[in-house]
This record gives structure tokens, sequence and C-alpha cells, in this order.
């Protein structure tokens, strides 16, 4: 009997441990996951309880284990923390408060930070024929997107071997290979489905011009050097037959 009281005892003693810290958020969490928005303001409250001894009441923040510093006056009993506003390097993050002289009695919070891609606007490219050309669009985003490609209002036929698309879910590329006045001009569109924030895009206006035969410069510079040098080298050689001939006349 007295074995079961010692054990009780022990398990009540770490339960009010576990609860002599705790973290409450303004927007309120959903237990250790507080999900908000990109620019949005977020406060935590870390708070102590009197199952803790009144000189071991000083609080730490940590933000993914880096300490955070805080003010003397916004240590002890209570400590508040304000992220003023919400980023996209805050979704994941993990805050923690803890007691300064007992670092096993802590709580955390864990950020879910929500935002749609950068898109919803419109690009005008040009390219020469038979060059490469790149399209490019951040799908960037929490939730993850799903993407298609369009080419004038229909979903793009990437079996024909004239595209190659990559996806690394920060940016996705849709690459042409030595573009065709023929087949490649015409209005793209990368068009991503949010299960938060719908349908957005961005629309590329592709012109394909004709080839430019560009003027070989760097050779040509060198033969006009070369040309020069042969009739200044040639002039100095005769130079003597020259100044004769010039006294004469």
């Amino acid at each position: 009997m007295k074995v079961l009281v010692s054990v009780v005892l022990l398990l009540l003693c770490c339960v009010s441990l576990i609860k002599a810290v705790s973290v409450k958020s303004c927007p309120e969490a959903t237990g250790s996951l507080l999900q908000t928005e990109v620019e949005e303001t977020v406060t935590l409250t870390c708070t102590t309880d009197g199952s803790i001894d009144q000189s071991n009441q000083e609080l730490q923040w940590f933000r993914n284990g880096a300490r955070v510093n805080l003010a003397e006056e916004n240590r002890m009993y209570r400590s508040s923390l304000c992220v003023q506003p919400v980023t996209k390097q805050d979704n994941g993050v993990v805050f923690t408060c803890q007691l300064k002289g007992d670092a096993s009695v802590n709580s955390s919070i864990e950020f879910d930070v929500q935002y749609p891609p950068d898109l919803n606007d419109t690009k005008e490219v040009f390219v020469e024929e038979t060059s490469d050309v790149v399209l490019s669009c951040d799908v960037r985003a929490n939730p993850p997107v799903t993407l298609v490609w369009k080419k004038d209002g229909e979903v793009l036929d990437l079996t024909t071997g004239s595209y190659k698309t990559t996806n690394n879910g920060i940016t996705a590329e849709l690459s042409i290979p030595k573009a065709k006045h023929d087949v490649h001009p015409g209005t793209y569109i990368c068009e991503v489905t949010s299960p938060v924030y719908g349908i957005m895009s961005r629309t590329f206006t592709v012109t394909v011009k004709d080839k430019v035969l560009r003027f070989p410069l760097g050779p040509t510079i060198a033969g006009v050097v070369v040309v020069l040098c042969t009739i200044v080298l040639a002039l100095i050689s005769r130079r003597d037959k020259i100044i004769k001939c010039c006294k004469r006349n």
C-alpha cells in the first residue's frame, strides 16, 4: 500500500512539473500548433503556476533553439513575445519557453504560417528563333499548390518533346529548347490551385523573332588591328624613301 501511495505521489509530482510552465497565444493555438498567415501579428504569453519555487521563476524564450533576448522586466513569472509581422520564414518555427533554472520545465508552440505563391502578373518574353527560353514562376506556398501549364487557353501537351518542365516546390520552370516560329509563339500560363487561396496564375506572352545574324566583332577587331599594324610597319620601313620623295617635291 505504501509503495502504491509513493507511486501516485511521484506521478502527481511529474504532472505538476509538466504544467508548471504554459504558453498561450493570440490568436489561439490548437494544442501546440498555431495557424496564422503572413503579415499577421502573433502574441505569445508564457506563465508559471504555483507549483514552482518563488525563487526559481525566471523565464527564457528560444526560437528554434536560439535564445531570444528579453527585457529584465519581461522575465519573471510572466513573459510575452510579439511576432510582428509574421513572415514566410516563420513557418515551422518552434518557440519554447522554459525556466532558466530548469530547462526540463518548458512549453513550446509551433508556427504553421499559410501564404500563397507570388503570382498573378504578366510578363512579355521575346526570343530569337532556334534559341532557348525558360518561363519561370514562384510556386512556394503553404499549403502546397498543384500546378498546370497552359498555352492559348489549353492544357499544354508536354509529351510532344517540344517542352521540358521542372518543379522543386519553390520554382516551376517550363523550358522551350530551340524556339520555332510555327510552334512556340503564344500565351503561356503557369496556373496553380491552392486549397486555401484558390486559383492564381502568371501569364507569359511569348514572341519568337527572326534570328539576327550577328557581326563577329571580336575577329573583325583583330583583323583591323593586324591591317593597321602592317600599314604602320610598312611606313616605318620605307620612311627614308618617303622623306626623300617629299624633299624632291
